[in-house]
This record gives C-alpha cells, structure tokens and sequence, in this order.
C-alpha cells in the first residue's frame, strides 16, 4: 500500500468516526426532545389516580383482569390473598373465588364483605380516558328537551374554519407585501421594509390591549373576526421570509413576462407564484401551527362556550377543585397528532423553504 493510499483510507476511517459520533449525539438529542411527547403520550392511557404518583409509571398501569370459570372478572387483593369477584350479593357484599399466583382458580365461592377490595394493577393501555373525553360535555337545552352535548367536535370544527381562513389570509398578505418590496423598484421601499421588520421587536403585550379597544369599538368581541382578519394584513416575518425567497428568482423572468405584455398582477400569479411553493407551504405550516395552538387569542376574544376552540376547550378539563388530568392528557394527544403528521408528511418542503430563503441578502 502506497503512502497516499493509506492516507486516504485514514481519511475515509475518520470520516466515518466522525459521522457516527454526529449521528449518536443527534440521535440522543433527539431522544431527548421527544420525552414530553412521550409523557403525554403514555399519560393518556393511565387512569387519574395513577398519574401524579411518585415514582411516576414510565409503563401506563390498568386493573387487572382473569379469566375466571369462562368469564372475564375483576382481580383484587383482599388481605394480600388475590381473589376474583364473581358477583354482587348485596351493596358491601359479593360473591368471591381465591387465585394462585397464576390467575388459577383455588377453592370455592365464598361470601365476602367488599370494604378491604383493593385494585391490582398491571401494565396495560386503556382507551377510557379518551371515550370519556370525547363525550365530555354538559346537558343543554333544545327546545323541550335536555340532551348531553359534547363540544369537542364544534371546538375542532371552530378551529379548522379560524386556521383555514388565516393560511389564506396569511399567504395572500404576505406574499403580496413581498412581492411589492422585492421585485418592484420604488421610492421608500427599503424604508417601508425596515419599519416592518422593526414590528417584530414589537411584544405582544405591549399591542394586546389597543387592539382589544379597536375590536371592541368595531363591535367585533365573541366573533372569529379577531382572530381571522389580522391575518390579511400580513406578517412581519413571513414578508421578510418570502421576500427573501423572492430574491433568488432571476429578475429576467419578470422582464421578460413584461416585455410579453404581462401587468403586475400576471406576473405576480403566473410567473413568481409556481416558483414559490417551498416558500408559501412553509408560511402555510408556520400559520396552520400557530393558530391550531393558538390559546391567548381565543382566550381574549371569545365569550361563548360554543365558539371556543380546541386549544380554549382544553381548560374545560380544569376546575376550581380537581381536574380531568386524564381526559386532558387524552385530547391534548388528539390535538397534537395533526401537526406531527402534517410536519412529518411536509418537511421536505418545509426545510426547502427555510433553507433557501436566506440563499441570498
């Protein structure tokens, strides 16, 4: 073996050591960010009284079950002795049979008063928190009638019309704003861009109250029109993203577009548009994200119950004196799944659009 060829495979040798201590110290970190996903994962699947114990459960922990005589029973331990209930005689009695260590059978029926029953607990995962947080509600009046009314599916049918309304809002403001400071030249333009840009140093809750006063004044208070219409007015930060992706499309294809007799407005939809995809899907899922998690906003602007969204309507799970951590854990799952799913399908193009929109200054 020559000398430049054994340097070249300690090249590839440390190549490979380094890529394997990258991908390790990755891996841990993103093990690490997974955690709270996993907790609230596994939270929803244990019954309340399990879930705020210390040592907590890392393994959910349901009632056990043994098959008894052909029939599914209730194990519980009765002064350390595991025993099947086999039926209720009176309230505070019931009919029991004596297991082994094995679920096994062992002896007759015998007669038992219930107070010393204790669950026994084992691993296992159990959908109740779920069924019991979907049909979450309270008896409201239809005419006549008192029916149970579950407002999980009007919270998400509220949320999906807001987040819908705002993608459109928020792409078609921003990118227009865009545009205008990319690819058309006119005076005050940079000066115009730096004072948006300076929006964003703006907090929240220096804004949060005069803009509550003007919706009051507009009349607008337990609408979605808070919520919805701020978003056609742009987004300081989408403008500087897209204006950014904007400026890696070659002038020549808008000369050209003009000089083939296109307005603004042509070029705008039929030239700049196609060629932004990665761009506008990555304002699309930054706006999606930020209003399905949106809580101050709705929490602010609306009063009825039934105009609440999903983010809003998980409070409903805390009250003055307990709360259904359960049934919380369970929906705040059912409402995390669509963003992973959603980044999971689309985070090619989501990179795309980050990556390349700082290609040029």
């Amino acid at each position: 073996m020559t000398r430049e060829s054994a340097t070249n495979a300690r090249k590839r040798r440390m190549k490979i050591l380094r890529n394997i201590h990258t991908y390790f110290w990755l891996t841990v970190l993103g093990a690490i960010f997974t955690i709270p996903f996993l907790w609230l994962l596994t939270t929803s699947f244990k019954p309340n009284d399990r879930i705020q114990r210390w040592p907590p459960d890392i393994i959910p922990m349901q009632h056990v079950r043994a098959v008894v005589d052909g029939k599914s029973r209730k194990v519980y331990d009765m002064n350390g002795q595991k025993v099947a209930l086999m039926g209720r005689v009176k309230p505070g009695v019931a009919k029991v049979k004596y297991l082994d260590k094995d679920n096994k059978p062992v002896g007759g029926i015998k007669v038992v008063g219930t107070d010393s029953f204790e669950d026994v607990m084992k691993p296992g995962f159990s959908g109740r928190n779920y069924k019991d947080g979907l049909n979450f509600g309270k008896t409201v009046e239809e005419g006549d009638t008192s029916v149970w009314a579950s407002p999980f599916f009007t919270q998400l049918k509220n949320t999906i019309i807001i987040c819908l309304f705002a993608v459109f809002g928020t792409v078609l403001s921003s990118s227009l704003v865009a545009y205008g400071l990319s690819r058309i030249n006119w005076k005050g333009r940079d000066t115009l861009f730096t004072i948006i840009i300076s929006t964003m140093m703006l907090p929240g809750q220096v804004t949060m109250i005069p803009i509550f006063a003007i919706f009051v004044w507009l009349g607008w208070i337990d609408t979605f029109l808070p919520l919805i219409v701020p978003t056609f007015l742009g987004n300081a930060f989408f403008i500087f993203l897209l204006k950014q992706f904007f400026m890696t499309i070659p002038q020549e294809l808008s000369e050209a577009a003009r000089i083939d007799g296109c307005s603004e407005w042509q070029i705008y939809t039929r030239v700049i548009m196609p060629l932004t995809k990665p761009a506008l899907a990555t304002v699309g899922l930054f706006t999606f994200m930020n209003t399905w998690n949106d809580f101050m906003g709705p929490l602010i602007y609306l009063v009825d119950e039934s105009k609440y969204t999903l983010s809003l309507g998980l409070s409903m799970f805390m009250g003055q004196y307990g709360s259904q951590y359960g049934m919380m854990m369970a929906i705040s799952t059912l409402v995390t799944i669509p963003i992973v799913i959603m980044f999971f399908f689309t985070q090619k193009t989501f990179i795309q659009g980050i990556t390349m929109s700082g290609i040029k200054g």
